[in-house]
């Protein structure tokens, strides 16, 4: 039987190893312990919106790659429901700078270049968690607007290369038929194969059968 020659279901690399995941990660839990040690308990909404903010680019990139097997357009939805999660933490994080008069480190800063190296080189959690409880407000929420930064600039990539992926090798519905017609395509080469081969292997049976004949073998 041929072998397939064309995959249906989109492999995807396992999101605990894409950079834009393991950084949304760290973003999500740096988030939770500045919301408890700088912004009120109890009274204040925006805890819960910078939580869930943070939660949602996460939970959606892990949604969004496991539904990536079967569903190009499903991946492409909830990556944009992540990067949206992140524009709208990120605005609570300029807010907060903005609203208490803390500076946001832009270019030029004497820290801005250093933050953007520790960011870019360092993904995981446990690269952030000895700073939780050591950074003030003001650092701690500049690092989170460059994680959101970096993430959001890695999604986009992505997105941009799923969409010429898609362009190129359509969804599902385009693999199940070029594998259909693959396999049909290499059955009918096998069977013409074979067809091509039955003259020869009759001239050879009748050449042996000679040979038996002349050495006096019944058969």
């Amino acid at each position: 039987m041929p072998e397939a020659k064309y995959q249906i279901l989109k492999r995807q690399k396992p999101w605990r190893e894409a950079f834009y995941y393991q950084k949304t990660e760290a973003l999500y839990q740096l988030t939770y312990v500045f919301c408890q040690r700088f912004l009120p308990a109890h009274g204040d909404r925006t805890v819960d919106q910078m939580v869930q903010a943070a939660r949602s680019g996460k939970q959606n990139i892990i949604e969004g790659t496991e539904d990536g097997e079967t569903s190009t357009e499903m991946h492409v939805k909830l990556l944009n429901v992540a990067r949206a999660s992140l524009q709208e933490l990120r605005e609570d994080y300029r807010d907060y700078l903005l609203s208490r008069n803390l500076t946001i480190w832009a270019k030029g800063h004497p820290r801005y270049q250093t933050m953007q190296d520790f960011c870019r080189d360092h993904n995981k959690i446990e690269d952030y968690q000895p700073y939780f409880q050591k950074w003030s407000d003001e650092e701690m929420a500049n690092v989170a607007l460059t994680l959101c930064y970096q993430a959001d600039t890695m999604l986009n990539k992505t997105l941009l290369r799923m969409e010429k992926e898609f362009v190129e090798e359509g969804g599902i519905q385009e693999r199940m038929h070029a594998a259909r017609t693959g396999y049909r395509q290499a059955q009918d080469e096998e069977l013409a194969r074979l067809r091509e081969t039955v003259p020869a292997l009759r001239k050879e049976i009748a050449r042996l059968q000679g040979l038996l004949k002349q050495n006096g073998i019944e058969y």
